[in-house]
């Protein structure tokens, strides 16, 4: 087995610390946070990549892929992966841990800073602002600058965890591999689940005239979650074997859905 090489410096790493930050400057529907995460690895993918344009460009294709993770995590998952391009890691098991990890990643952010961390630093802030003390705001915007700053910590965190275990991940590169692509495929079902709402308004008549929704008497109960998985297999469908433009997939669902509300389909 070859020996790990060793391009990136610290300073790199804390350059990608910082450019995580703006990790959700370009967010959109189609990518979510694709065009923030390519950004901020650029310069150290430019400088693994240097004499490899060809390495370079499957980088960047991968890293636009759909991608939803928490912004004061993300600096952690780019490290690890950053790792692993600079040590030559295979492209299957680099994309198969994105998508494995970014879910889970986004879970335990959420849980630690949007609803219990932050919640309280605010309540407090709040408190005391509330009586006139310019301790409040100070307490809060010291509190979010900490938390700005130790995203540098989670990217070198992560950069060297990634480092440590590249020849157990090399050794298992299959396995791991294939497992964390069964990991992000489940992942991404249950975001479909999550941001796809499919809900037909038909309603029919029973014995007695009592009406019962369509939806809440059929779909719901023996096919839940049956109408977003197939329009999202349907959307997946014109755009990687039909070549359909993402923007008129967009245009397109927002014209369906009006037409669709006006005659009281949905």
């Amino acid at each position: 087995m070859s020996e790990s090489k060793k391009i990136l410096t610290n300073s790199d790493i804390t350059q990608l610390g910082i450019r995580s930050s703006l990790l959700q400057a370009s967010f959109n529907y189609e990518r979510m946070q694709a065009g923030g995460w390519l950004w901020a690895q650029l310069p150290a993918l430019k400088k693994i990549y240097a004499d490899d344009p060809e390495g370079l460009k499957a980088a960047m294709h991968d890293n636009l892929e759909f991608i939803n993770t928490h912004p004061n995590f993300v600096g952690f998952l780019m490290g690890l992966l950053v790792s692993l391009e600079e040590n030559g890691g295979d492209r299957g098991l680099i994309r198969g841990l994105k998508l494995a990890l970014f879910g889970p990643i986004a879970g335990i952010g959420d849980a630690i800073f949007w609803f219990t961390l932050l919640p309280i630093v605010a309540g407090i802030s709040c408190s005391f602002a509330s009586e006139g003390l310019i301790i409040g705001p100070i307490i809060f915007f010291g509190v979010y600058f900490i938390i700005w700053c130790l995203r540098i910590v989670w990217t070198k965190m992560g950069y060297t965890l990634g480092t440590k275990a590249l020849d157990v991940l090399k050794d298992n590169s299959d396995l791991i591999s294939n497992s964390a692509t069964i990991l992000g495929i489940t992942v991404i079902g249950a975001l479909i689940a999550s941001y796809v709402n499919i809900t037909l308004a038909p309603v029919i008549s029973v014995a007695g005239g009592i009406e019962v929704p369509i939806q809440e008497a059929f779909l719901d109960t023996i096919f839940p979650n049956l109408l977003p998985m197939a329009y999202t297999l349907l959307m997946f469908y014109l755009l990687k074997k039909k070549q359909v433009s993402p923007v008129v997939l967009i245009v397109g669902t927002l014209v369906l859905g009006i037409v669709c509300s006006f005659i009281g389909l949905l």
